[in-house]
């Protein structure tokens, strides 16, 4: 039986998870990422993981890697901000290691997106856009089925389209009132922050207390104005974003996922009011709904995209 590994690799964990050829999962796990040494360790953790839970990868035929960054087509990745690391390719790492298995690489959002394509809610259709909602905002984008890397593998990188002309602050990346400044966990607390800061209304929350997201859109649901007020106005930057991406790319679906997700159908009513507000065109609007596989996409979608590219390897031959 042929077996593919898929890992995805995160700011505080790497996800491991062995899958068969039809998407049935053997086994999953997970250890601290390890990012010392200019990022060797990273690579020395991925594989020892691998070689302890596969024989020695005697039984996998691919392994399927997502990346927290650009990925171009031969695998390079120039920089992951969040991992602070740059220039390497996945791709010759492990092909060291692993000589005979098909070795995939993809940008973290964009093999969430296939994860979800394949087994979870974008079964059924080939034009989709996943949005994780962590603690930034990612993108991956499916055309006909296939991952859009686009000439530097920056497709989908929506977390940084400049939604924000008044913000002041800096982002990650260097610009300013990038969309994973306001719709991130990590947004949506520095809002919050700022209304408690101007005792915008009462509130529940208290600013002496750890902040957190899952804090802020429990208490907007329970009707706490200042918080109701944080999260819509932080999530219309999303809904109005995901219309903007509408006409350039004209999805069938977009998909939410990441750890803001779990606020549920609450997120979802109020970026599909902004995104129908401002997608104008057309009388059938994409559907917005959430993500089903939870923070397993990546490790499901990096499995299937080595599976693929070995199938493609195999037709070429």
């Amino acid at each position: 039986m042929k077996q593919f590994v898929g890992v995805d690799i995160g700011g505080t964990d790497i996800k491991f998870g062995i899958f068969t050829e039809t998407g049935n999962i053997l086994e999953k796990w997970q250890v601290p990422t390890d990012i010392g040494s200019q990022g060797e360790n990273l690579w020395s953790q991925i594989t020892t993981e691998i070689c302890v839970h596969t024989d020695n990868g005697r039984s996998v035929s691919g392994i399927g890697v997502g990346v927290p960054g650009p990925v171009q087509k031969d695998g390079f990745v120039e920089v992951c901000v969040n991992l602070g690391i740059r220039n390497f390719n996945p791709r010759e790492i492990l092909g060291r290691v692993f000589p005979d298995k098909t070795i995939a690489v993809g940008n973290d959002a964009n093999v969430a997106a296939l994860g979800e394509m394949w087994q979870g809610s974008g079964q059924g259709y080939e034009n989709l856009v996943v949005i994780t909602l962590g603690t930034g905002v990612g993108g991956g984008v499916i055309m006909d089925g296939k991952i859009v890397y686009g000439a530097k593998g920056l497709s989908g990188e929506i977390g940084h389209m400049m939604v924000n002309p008044d913000e002041t602050e800096l982002c990650t990346c260097g610009g300013r009132g990038c969309l994973d400044q306001m719709a991130s966990a990590t947004g949506i607390v520095r809002y919050t922050k700022k209304l408690l800061a101007q005792k915008y209304a009462p509130t529940v929350l208290d600013e002496k207390e750890a902040l957190t997201a899952k804090k802020v859109f429990d208490a907007a649901r329970a009707g706490d104005k200042l918080a109701a007020h944080s999260v819509e106005h932080c999530l219309s930057f999303l809904g109005k974003s995901l219309a903007f991406v509408s006409y350039v790319i004209d999805p069938e679906i977009f998909i939410i996922g990441g750890g803001v997700s779990h606020a549920g159908d609450y997120l979802i009513k109020i970026v599909q009011e902004y995104y129908d507000q401002y997608s104008l065109l057309k009388k059938e609007k994409a559907r917005i709904v959430l993500a089903t596989l939870g923070n397993d996409a990546g490790i499901y979608g990096a499995a299937r995209m080595a599976q693929k590219e070995k199938k493609g390897k195999n037709e070429k031959v």
